[in-house]
């Protein structure tokens, strides 16, 4: 009789010890921080207009003071930012409860089958704790606007998500275009992902 009690017991505390991991789970993308930092010298204003759009996605957004590119990121043949260097150094920064994405108007670039050094918009690791967008690439005609659309497609990618088939979508590949006035949202499948990420969508 004992021995069916202590069994019970050990029973009882690890259906409560995994419904406490459930729940800790279930919190902790409610609780992780998505930090925008702006390298060097990028514009206040962008830096502002951005926060305020992802914080309408996701709330707990802040937004950092400028810290100066790491040297080691500089490709000075091509005068330009290794994007995947910089992701690196960024996520040594980033802790568990966070995510970091880089803000710049410098010119980015990351290796891509063949090239080298090819010039990109944004770059994430998908999952990760950081990434970084460019209005390098940009139009300035419609700059906030596209560069929300760059930052909001790299933060997809760091809670996971790939690109997308649907052409309106903003986790659409760019493919080395410039998309970005196509893009109206995130697809119903992209939508639900993020959800489930505890993102929010009025």
């Amino acid at each position: 009789m004992r021995g069916s009690v202590c069994y019970i017991c050990c029973i009882i505390m690890l259906v409560c010890t995994t419904c406490a991991c459930v729940r800790n789970a279930e919190t902790h993308d409610t609780k992780r921080v998505i930090v925008i930092q702006p390298l060097a010298d990028f514009a206040t204003s962008l830096s502002q207009r951005v926060l305020q759009q992802v914080k309408v996605l996701h709330p707990n957004t802040i937004l950092k003071k400028p810290i100066a590119f790491p040297h080691n990121c500089y490709n000075a043949a091509r005068q330009r930012y290794r994007a995947d260097s910089l992701i690196r150094c960024l996520s040594r920064l980033a802790t568990d409860d966070t995510v970091i994405i880089a803000v710049t108007d410098k010119d980015i670039s990351t290796s891509k089958g063949v090239h080298a050094d090819w010039g990109i918009m944004g770059l994430a690791f998908c999952p990760g704790k950081a990434c970084i967008g460019s209005t390098f690439r940009l139009k300035n005609a419609n700059l906030y606007d596209q560069f929300y659309k760059v930052a909001i497609h790299e933060l997809g990618h760091t809670q996971g998500l790939p690109h997308c088939k649907v052409k309106n979508c903003f986790m659409r590949d760019a493919e080395g275009g410039n998309p970005l006035n196509e893009e109206t949202g995130f697809c119903s499948s992209c939508k639900s992902f993020l959800i489930q990420k505890k993102w929010q969508f009025n």
